[in-house]
C-alpha cells in the first residue's frame, strides 16, 4: 500500500523501509532481528512491509538499539520523497 505524504500512516511505510535498509547492512534475516529485538518475526515482518499497524517510540528505540544506529536514522523520510513536496 502507498500512502500520501499527508496521510499520517506515510511516516509507518519510511520508518518500515529504514529498519529493512539497517537489517540488511547488518546481513540480518527478519528472523534474526526478531530474535534480537524479542518480537515475533511476523511483527518485524510487518513493519517492513507497510502492513498498518502502529509501533510505540520504544519499539523504535529499542530496535534502533539492537541495530546499532541512532533513533533519529530509523525516523528519516527519504529525501526523494521531500523534495517533491512543494
Amino acid at each position: 500500500m502507498q500512502f500520501n505524504r499527508n496521510d499520517e500512516n506515510y511516516v509507518y511505510d519510511f520508518v518500515g523501509k529504514n529498519i529493512r535498509k539497517y537489517r540488511k547492512e547488518k546481513g540480518w534475516t527478519q528472523k534474526k532481528l526478531a530474535e534480537e529485538s524479542t518480537y515475533s518475526k511476523q511483527f518485524i515482518s510487518n513493519m517492513e512491509n507497510n502492513v498498518h499497524q502502529t509501533f510505540s517510540l520504544g519499539t523504535l528505540w529499542k530496535l534502533s538499539q539492537v541495530l546499532d544506529v541512532e533513533l533519529s536514522e530509523l525516523c528519516k523520510e527519504p529525501k526523494e520523497e521531500k523534495e517533491n513536496v512543494f
